[in-house]
Parts: C-alpha cells; sequence; structure tokens
C-alpha cells in the first residue's frame, strides 16, 4: 500500500492535474481558430530565439550551481553540471520533480559525494528561485495591479490563500505542530531514527546554508538574475511572433508589451509550482489569462502558449538526448582525463 501511494502521489497525480488542465484549457477554445494562427502569420525565427535564450539560461544555472558544489568541495567538471541541468528539465517532462532528485544523485555519484549535501545545495538553489519570484510578483503589484486583481477576481483561491494566511487559527496550528515536532526530537533524541533524522538535516543544512558563506556570493547573485532575466527575455522574445502578441510590443501605454509580458510571465512561474509534465497545463493557462487581461482571445492565447511551450520542449528533449551521450561517453573516460 505504501508504495503504492508513493507510486500515485509522484507519478499518476501529475499526469492526472495535466490531463485534466489541458482539458479544461481546451474546453471553449476553436480549434480550427488555434490552428489557423499557428500555420499562417508566425514568425518562427522568433521561436528558435527564443529557444537559444532558453538554453543559455540553463548554462546560467550550472554556473551558479557550480559556486555551491564548489564551496562543499565537490568539484565536477562544468560540462557535467551544465549536463546535469539539461538531464534535470528533460526528465521532469515525463516525470517531475524527479529531474531535481537525478541530478543531484548524478553530481554526489560521480564524485562520491554524500547525497544529502548536495540535494542541500539543490535546495538553496531552489529557494533563491523562490525570493525571485516573489520579487517579481512584488513588481507586478506595483507596475500591473490591475491585471493581478482581475487574476484573483477570477480564481478565488488566490483570495483564499490570503484569507487564510490572515486566520489566527491558521498560525496557532503552524506554530503547535513546530511544537510538537520539536517534542518528539528532543524526548526521543537517542533512539536511532532520530540519531539517523538528525544526521541527515545536518548534512542537508550544511549544502543549504553554503550559500551565506561561500566564496562568489556576488556571482551566484548574478547569474540568479541572469537565469531569470533569460526567462523574462524568452518569453518577450517569443511575443514578436504572432500579430497579435507583436501589438503590445507597439503600444507605449504598455511599456512596449514589457508589463504584459511581465504580467503573464509572473503568473506562469507561479503555475509551475503546480506538478505538471513539463508545466503542460498550469503554465499555458496562467499565460492565457495574462494575456486576456490584454484583450487577447483564448483561441490566440493558446496558439500563443502551446508555440512557446512546444519550443521550449523540443529543446529540452534535444538537450535531454545530449546529455545521454555525454554522459555514455565520460563513462569511458577516468575523472583524471576528464577536463571539460
Amino acid at each position: 500500500m505504501k508504495k503504492f501511494l508513493n507510486y500515485l502521489v509522484r507519478w499518476l497525480l501529475p499526469l492526472a492535474l495535466t490531463i485534466l488542465l489541458v482539458s479544461y484549457m481546451f474546453r471553449k477554445v476553436n480549434f480550427a481558430e488555434m490552428w489557423r494562427l499557428i500555420t499562417h502569420g508566425v514568425d518562427y525565427w522568433w521561436i528558435l530565439c527564443a529557444m537559444g535564450i532558453s538554453v543559455l539560461s540553463h548554462i546560467f544555472r550550472a554556473l551558479r550551481w557550480r559556486i555551491q558544489l564548489y564551496s562543499l568541495d565537490i568539484k565536477p567538471p562544468l560540462m557535467a553540471v551544465i549536463c546535469s541541468i539539461f538531464g534535470t528539465y528533460a526528465l521532469n517532462l515525463v516525470f517531475p520533480r524527479l529531474g531535481e532528485v537525478w541530478r543531484c544523485t548524478y553530481i554526489a555519484g560521480r564524485e562520491k559525494k554524500p547525497l544529502t549535501e548536495v540535494l542541500g545545495s539543490m535546495v538553496a538553489d531552489r529557494l533563491s528561485d523562490t525570493l525571485m519570484v516573489l520579487l517579481l510578483v512584488l513588481l507586478t503589484f506595483i507596475l500591473a495591479a490591475p491585471a493581478l486583481e482581475a487574476f484573483l477576481t477570477k480564481y478565488p483561491v488566490g483570495q483564499d490563500f490570503v484569507n487564510l494566511m490572515r486566520n489566527p487559527w491558521a498560525w496557532t496550528a503552524l506554530f503547535g505542530t513546530i511544537m510538537a515536532t520539536w517534542g518528539v526530537f528532543y524526548l526521543w533524541r537517542d533512539t536511532t531514527p532520530i540519531r539517523k533524522t538528525r544526521q541527515w538535516v545536518g548534512e542537508m543544512w550544511r549544502g543549504f546554508a553554503v550559500v551565506t558563506r561561500m566564496e562568489g556570493k556576488w556571482a551566484f547573485l548574478a547569474y540568479t538574475f541572469a537565469i531569470w532575466g533569460c526567462y523574462y527575455v524568452q518569453l518577450y522574445v517569443a511575443f514578436f511572433a504572432f500579430p497579435f502578441t507583436r501589438e503590445l510590443c507597439s503600444d507605449p501605454h504598455l511599456g512596449f508589451g514589457l508589463v504584459p509580458c511581465l504580467v503573464a510571465f509572473v503568473l506562469s512561474s507561479i503555475g509551475m509550482a503546480v506538478p505538471s509534465n513539463g508545466g503542460l497545463g498550469p503554465w499555458n493557462i496562467a499565460v492565457i489569462f495574462g494575456l486576456a487581461v490584454y484583450g487577447i482571445s483564448e483561441a490566440q492565447g493558446t496558439a500563443f502558449s502551446m508555440l512557446q511551450w512546444s519550443g521550449q520542449t523540443v529543446m529540452l528533449i534535444i538537450l535531454g538526448i545530449f546529455t545521454m551521450i555525454y554522459i555514455s561517453l565520460s563513462k569511458q573516460k577516468t575523472p583524471k582525463t576528464e577536463n571539460v
């Protein structure tokens, strides 16, 4: 039963969410109109440009993670770190979140280092992304407050979350849970399971806390902005592929498309928190809504989101194949001869 539930949560639930959200997305879409939009009037060079920028974002992410790994005295070749990032996103297309575990397992096994330390560095890596999303949400509230208000009005779950955060009983329950957990770890601190758990948490924390004391903190920050800058620019570049989004880029009242792109970008970043195969479903719905705020129809928004998502997916598949080839070839070399 435990294995079945684990399988259900890890694989079947994301797949079910993907199918549910995709069916919701296509429920009211005119497929003939969407197909016409994709096959006529699209400048695919901009889509290819967006695909290239996405590769650059993965390389920046690898360079940022390498700083953390070096601080833990884990020194894999740069190409190995880059391919671990490529493989992460390729695997996430099939098994959501599995890619994150795989990249840590790959690097830890390759360098013969504790997996928990590498996992801790990955947690810090993702936490920095979470902080960037929060900063972008704040920026969007300043520049495009009406768009976010419309989002909360149409999707009350956002307002429900805000109300939950204001509920004193929710904070009381959270405090009680923390105290109960602390009590268990204190009262049974000498038992084997608690000792092993504390050791595991300690190793995880070492990998996480390295960000605060590592060399290259400014480079880490610069790469963080570079990563998210690439994410934003690749979406903005895709605006020039379609006539209807290109019009937004010619409107000075909308910041020449920068503000609508920011709204769609922030909503899609939040949507990626929903576990699905490669973001299919929640990412698209968020982009469609972000564009709808500025007068883009559902058929147009769906065409835009599906083409942009498809371009990124093709690129990730290519990068995944490249990663498999690299790993296969690197196994034939010794660590002393592999310098790339």
